[in-house]
Parts: structure tokens; sequence; C-alpha cells
């Protein structure tokens, strides 16, 4: 079978230091907080260009810690994409405050600036882009519009860890250190995953690190002192250990991904019934999901196609969220979503990973091709 993701290829490649570093933790038998946690804070930090990082229990934890201490609740409008992972939409009404589902550009997948500007009402209290499948928003355009309006942007990096984006000053910035707080997640197939749940939080505020920390941790600040209710989010030890060993090779598993998604461009392009993804100008995409666009009335069955033959794909997101029964009672959409209506019957994610061996990739174009030969003409 041709999964999504060989993680078990990505450890061998890394088995004597990860080896090393989980024995290290078992060794201590300090599994909370030990002190791989600040140290992979630091590196974390360092590697994405900002004062502070936070490490918490998972990108969602990371989500709803951002919300919480910059204050959103009821009455609070966040404007975020329709589609997505109900990430954001759930920590939104988790808040107390509500979604409201912006349009999406149908080439690059990522929110629509021309839609949030639309969206925006005096109870809009943050912007939240979702740099998705590896590539980040218009942040430029997106940034020009908070701060005309003195909106917080929280940027949900869970799924382009690395990638960077060219802003007006001409500077390229990491995606995820942006906004007023960046949050990521260390899923297990995220581009920097670990063994088990993880995320974290970035921001060059120093403040809101503090408080974003104090409510990771029950809200006490010290010990036992307890300033406000809080949650219990704590990235372990061992994940930490397992994300520090990883941190070290991301470049290269990047740009492995990088050129399989160049050599599934030459292989697919010109095939009848498939469109390529597309990589806005000024942005650097890492990959996290290679994801063609094919013609609806094929794609179910290309999908199963791919199955049969023992290649794993996926459907990266079937429903739009403004369609979800959680929250059509709950929220506002915009009432232009051209973009964001053709996707869910197109989209189709195919296998990319830093360990994709060339030719499973090959195999993974031959049986495309053959169905859409068969089918498309």
């Amino acid at each position: 079978m041709i999964r999504m993701v060989n993680l078990y290829a990505q450890y061998l490649s890394v088995k004597d230091e990860m080896d090393t570093a989980i024995d290290e933790v078992m060794r201590s038998a300090s599994f909370i907080r030990g002190p791989q946690v600040g140290l992979l804070e630091q590196e974390l930090a360092q590697f994405a260009g900002v004062s502070h990082c936070v490490t918490c229990g998972s990108g969602t934890d990371a989500l709803l810690l951002s919300m919480a201490a910059l204050g959103i609740g009821r009455g609070d409008d966040v404007i975020m994409p329709s589609f997505t992972f109900g990430a954001v939409a759930e920590c939104v009404a988790l808040m107390g405050a509500t979604p409201v589902f912006a349009d999406v550009n149908p080439l690059t997948f990522n929110i629509e600036p021309e839609s949030v500007e639309r969206l925006i009402s005096p109870r809009t209290r943050a912007i939240v882009p979702v740099h998705l499948f590896g590539q980040p928003c218009d942040m430029s355009h997106l940034c020009d519009i908070a701060e005309a309006h003195g909106i917080a942007i929280v940027e949900d990096n869970a799924q382009s860890f690395g990638a960077g984006c060219r802003m007006n000053s001409g500077a390229m910035l990491p995606a995820g250190s942006i906004g007023k707080v960046g949050c990521t997640s260390f899923f297990p197939t995220k581009v920097l995953g670990g063994y088990g749940d993880g995320g974290a939080v970035f921001t060059n505020d120093a403040d809101l690190a503090t408080k974003i920390r104090m409510l990771a941790n029950h809200g006490q600040k010290p010990k036992y002192h307890y300033r406000t209710p809080g949650f219990n989010s704590r990235l372990d030890t061992l994940q930490a250990a397992v994300l520090r060993v990883k941190l070290r090779h991301i470049a290269d598993w990047t740009d492995s991904r990088v050129i399989a998604s160049r050599r599934y461009d030459d292989a697919l392009r010109g095939v009848a019934g498939i469109s390529l993804p597309v990589t806005a100008p000024g942005v650097t995409h890492v990959y996290h999901q290679y994801t063609l666009r094919v013609r609806p009335d094929l794609r179910d069955g290309l999908k199963d196609y791919l199955g049969n033959h023992g290649i794993e794909s996926m459907v990266y997101y079937p429903t739009l969220l403004c369609g979800q029964d959680a929250y059509k009672d709950i929220s506002r959409t915009d009432t232009c979503m051209d973009g964001a209506q053709s996707l869910p019957q197109s989209v189709l994610s195919l296998p990319v990973c830093s360990h994709l061996d060339e030719s499973d990739q090959n195999r993974v174009v031959a049986v495309i091709k053959e169905y859409m030969s068969l089918h498309a003409g």
C-alpha cells in the first residue's frame, strides 16, 4: 500500500538520533515540563523568527489559548475560511463568539481578502487565515485589512510550518510569525510532527506569551495561585525530544516534498480532467498536501480506482464548514461563496511526503493517467 505519509520510513532515517533522544528522557523520568520542552521552545522561536514560543497539548489548544488570551468571547465575530478543518470554528464557538465564514480562492485554496473585507463588522475581533496544504495566505493584503480596522490576526499555520510569505516591505517572513499570534500543530502527519499530539503558539508580544503560558497551566502564576480559569495543555517531554530531532531535518524533508511535488507537476501536466496545484506569487509552498482539482463527476471514481490499486488518497475537505450542523445556526457566511463551493466535489490529495519512493510515485501517476484516459475523454 502506498500511504499518504510514510512515518516509519521517516523514523528509520533518523533512528539512532531518535532512539538516543527518547532514551535520555526515559532515563531522566522527567516526563512533564522536562528540560527538552524549554529547549524546543527556544529552537522553534528561532526557526520561526519570533521572540516567544509556548508549546501546548495540540494545535487546537494553540488556537483556543490564543483566543482566550486575546479576550475573544460572546458578542465577538471571528472571520475564517469556509474551506478548512473544523478546529478554528470549534474554538471560536467554544469561546462564545460567532464564526464568520469567508470565501476562498479556488486555485490556492486560501481565504480571499476581498471576502474578508465584505464580512467585517463592528463586532469583528479577529481574522484567522489558515495557511492550507503548505501554502501561506495573502498576508500582505490581510495585514492591511486588519490594521485598517484594528483587528487581530491569528494565523493557523498547522499545515504550512516552514513556508514563507513576501510582505509589502519586500521581507520574506515565516508563515505563523506575521500576525498578532501564530499557531501550529505537531500531529504526526504534519510538516513537523511528533509521535502523538502537540502544538505551539508563536508571538512577538511578551505580555501575550506570558498570558498564554499561564492559561495553558490552569491559569496559575505562580504555582497554586490561580489568576484566571485556565486549561491543562502541556507538550510532554517525550514529544519535545522527538520534535527536536525532527526539527534538525525539516529543511531536507521539506526539499524532498517539494521535489516530489514537482515530479507530479511534470508528469500530470496536461492530463485531461485534472488541474494541478497553483502556487501564488510571493510565497514558498512546503506541500504538506499535494492537492489536485479533478472533474467533479470523476473525482470519487478516481479515488476508488487509486484505492483498488493499493494507493491511498484523501479528500480534504468534503463539506464546507458553513454547511455543517454544528455551525449553521450560530454563524455568518459571505453571500458570495463561488470559490469555496467548487472545491468539496473536486479536491483530491495524493501521497507526498519526505520519504515517498520515486518508483511508488511513478506508479501513482500511471494509475491516474490510466483512469483519466478511460473516463475523461
